[in-house]
């Protein structure tokens, strides 16, 4: 894929916001948060004129309460001015809810919207709904002026539930950090994400034991928080609970220094969206291991620039740590790919590049036309029709 080029633009200093954005406390934990985050820090906010309304906080039942409310009063406020467009970072369940009722006010204020897929298990919570709420879904999909999914596997998957969907594949950006020596400590294996069955973190567990005897220098840093009692009970069933050190939630200066140490990262997980932990380890060089669920595909090819290895399989996966731990040589080369790679298709300045031309697109009315950020293939995921809502 030939890098994408961002188009310089002014700075916005118009008293009305021409980009409403509505999702999560930028300042929170979890992926989407850090994609939030990377947007302001990275020029988007600020050349795209947007004004960014948080509509979900972390907390007690109340403060989310609090907070959607909150979210509520400061989006009907910003509709008030007019925005030419309305971009909501949505996921499943609770936040899907929010955001669909959003973006409903918004488009009979007249503003184009944009439903920005990150749920790991939308697919999960569609096929869970009943069907009033599928005909909810579908309606807010196919009513959407367009629809950001994370990897081609989301847009396949959104364009057969909602065939009337306008797709487009845009990846979470990473930050490029500047090269560094390497200063991996030999056979350190570092997981970030929630500590949850769905991470694979139990499977991880189980590998580790397999690996004890042939790398008795293997250790295990966990990052994340969740089920870590059970982690640690599990891990002391199998003998290794010496080889497991919590580090509890990860801040992002000291994920730079965790990833530093890492020899390897290892992620598997048996459903994702397209992971920011494991774009920001190849971004660091990091060599990867992980499985072909969501949009990781999209980022990871086996053999490449990472291993993967199927969701579940724990004797695979232990194979593929003893393969990264036991080969100095194979775990550079592919983390040397893994960075080219986003230096190539997920750096920041690319992906933000991508989100600026779905907004020109929109502000322009042109019909929009379907591209991805990911890959050069082309997919039949737009179905668009001129008397469409906006």
């Amino acid at each position: 894929m030939n890098r994408a080029s961002a188009p310089a633009a002014p700075a916005a200093t118009h008293a009305s916001p021409r980009v409403l954005m509505l999702g999560t406390e930028p300042g929170g934990r979890g992926g989407v948060a850090t994609v939030v985050s990377l947007l302001r820090q990275n020029g988007l906010f600020e050349r795209e004129g947007v004004c960014y309304v948080a509509t979900h906080a972390e907390g007690s039942r109340p403060a989310k309460i609090g907070a959607a409310l909150k979210g509520l009063a400061g989006t009907l406020a910003c509709l008030a001015r007019r925005p030419d467009i309305v971009h909501a970072h949505a996921a499943s369940k609770g936040s899907f809810v929010r955001k669909s009722v959003l973006l409903a006010l918004s488009r009979a204020s007249g503003a184009n919207t944009v439903f920005h897929l990150h749920g790991a298990c939308f697919d999960a919570f569609i096929e869970g709904s009943g069907p009033r709420m599928q005909r909810w879904i579908r309606h807010t999909l196919e009513q959407s002026s367009v629809v950001i999914a994370l990897s081609s596997r989301w847009a396949e998957y959104l364009h057969g539930f909602a065939p009337r969907a306008r797709v487009v594949v845009i990846p979470n950006s990473v930050p490029l950090p500047p090269p560094a020596a390497d200063v991996a400590e030999p056979g350190r294996i570092l997981f970030l994400g929630q500590v949850e069955p769905r991470k694979g973190i139990y499977e991880l567990i189980e590998a580790l034991a397999l690996l004890k005897d042939r790398f008795p220098q293997a250790r295990l840093a966990i990052g994340g928080q969740g089920e870590l009692d059970k982690v640690k009970r599990r891990a002391g069933e199998l003998g290794v609970l010496d080889r497991v050190e919590e580090l509890g939630w990860v801040t992002a200066r000291r994920k730079h220094e965790e990833l530093a140490r890492a020899a390897v990262f290892c992620l598997p997980s048996h459903a994702e969206g397209l992971p920011m932990a494991l774009l920001e380890a190849m971004a660091a060089g990091k060599a990867v291991l992980s499985t072909g669920v969501g949009g990781i595909p999209d980022a990871l090819r086996d053999g490449d620039n990472g291993l993967m290895v199927e969701p579940g399989k724990v004797d695979a996966l232990a194979a593929g740590l003893a393969r990264l731990l036991g080969d100095d040589e194979e775990r550079r080369r592919l983390g040397g790919r893994a960075r080219a790679t986003i230096e190539q298709e997920f750096e920041s300045s690319v992906v933000i590049g991508q989100i600026s031309a779905v907004y020109q697109q929109l502000r322009s009315n042109k019909r929009f036309q379907d591209h991805s950020a990911a890959s050069e293939r082309q997919q039949d995921v737009t179905r668009s029709q001129d008397g469409g809502e906006r």
